[in-house]
């Protein structure tokens, strides 16, 4: 089979997925995945048949929802801002291996009531098929309030959702990969506005020097910048060390990391929770 009919196929069973849903609510954060959802959504189902949902909390850059707004607008969908309060859980604050559960919980039950609200039965995320491989307790919420993943149903890949989003037109289909910034912070350590302020500013300040792919993994008074492993002899280059040295001391580390296996998705669950190191 060519390339285009391999990709043909994926789409037709991308849109046998969702075409019996009828109406869906759709769990949209404005990263590669969610964008293609709610664009084959809106394409299978019609955009009066679509709900865009965008939560807001200090775990998510701001920037990153006013991009996700706009898009979700410019398709014609019906859009809406909601705020979520994980931080009013201390299950999801003490930060155990289980705080996604209890972040996507939240969020869930949201979208549950605004499924109601709108008179329909289904909502819909963006995760991918790749997700399956990963530690996922998020994944155990959505089973619990029945969320659907169309793109899981269909097997479509993060490189298979970036090939056909570039096919598409959509301007996710090259961005860097996106998580809520609690993923920064080592299970056993609290969640605090400040740390999640400081990474945020500090991917910002990354970002802004040209990286593209990039986190900044908090680890007390360390530093850990992963980078995509391409752009890590960048990090040598004349005045560049040193600035970005001196940004993450102005941040509140005291030593600054490059971690040499470079960016990946999950490194948090590579070894113990910090507290019990």
């Amino acid at each position: 089979m060519s390339a285009a009919g391999y990709r043909g196929a994926f789409l037709k069973r991308l849109a046998e997925v969702l075409t019996p849903l009828k109406k869906v609510v759709v769990a949209y954060s404005g990263g590669v995945d969610s964008t293609f959802l709610l664009f084959a959504a809106k394409e299978s189902l019609g955009r009066e048949n679509v709900v865009a949902v965008i939560a807001q909390s200090p775990t998510y850059p701001g920037q990153e929802i006013a991009e996700a707004i706009k898009y979700a607008d410019g398709l014609g969908v019906t859009t809406r801002l909601i705020d979520t309060e994980e931080f009013s859980d201390e299950n999801f604050l003490t930060n155990s291996r289980e705080r996604c559960y209890f972040c996507k919980k939240e969020l869930f039950s949201k979208l549950r009531l605004i499924a109601q609200e709108y008179g329909i039965s289904h909502i819909v995320d963006g995760s991918n098929f790749d997700d399956l491989a990963d530690f996922r307790p998020g994944k155990r919420a959505g089973e619990e309030l029945g969320v659907k993943s169309p793109l899981v149903q269909a097997g479509l890949s993060k490189a298979e959702i970036r090939r056909l989003s570039k096919e598409a037109g959509l301007p996710t289909w090259n961005k860097a990969s996106m998580a809520c910034l609690a993923s920064r912070i080592p299970y056993g350590t609290r969640i605090d506005e400040a740390i999640l302020n400081m990474v945020g500013e500090g991917e910002n300040f990354l970002k802004g020097l040209g990286f593209g792919q990039t986190r900044v993994r908090h680890h007390q008074s360390i530093a850990r910048i992963e980078l995509h492993k391409d752009e890590l002899p960048r990090v040598m280059e004349q005045g560049l060390m040193d600035a970005i040295v001196k940004k993450f001391e102005e941040l509140g580390y005291t030593y600054v990391t490059i971690d040499l296996k470079g960016y990946r998705t999950g490194s948090m669950n590579e070894g113990p929770p910090e507290a019990e190191i």
